[in-house]
């Protein structure tokens, strides 16, 4: 099922699911019943996460212009974590 969109000119816009390549130039109005003619849009197509896009153009780039780096980049520092009340129990040595 595809997503067609229409405008009518005295309610605006609205949209109409019909199978593909079934959509009419004209379609009545759901609210007045007045003919709406059909908006052409680009297609609705899934998008790519910003983080899974930047790692393709990343990767992508490294291909033909690999990134240059002068000095190992700092480790970074992790928070220790919280101590585990149970372990207050133990023996010590």
């Amino acid at each position: 099922m595809a997503t067609y969109a229409y405008h009518c000119a005295d309610c605006g816009p609205f949209e109409v699911r019909r199978p593909i390549g079934t959509a009419e130039p004209a379609e009545p109005c759901a609210a007045c019943g007045a003919p709406a003619l059909r908006r052409y849009t680009p297609p609705l197509l899934a998008r790519t996460p910003a983080a899974e896009a930047r790692a393709r153009q990343a990767q992508e780039a490294s291909a033909h212009e690999p990134q240059v780096v002068e000095r190992v980049p700092p480790a970074r520092s992790r928070p220790a974590p919280p101590p585990d009340p149970r372990w207050a129990g133990l023996p010590r040595p």
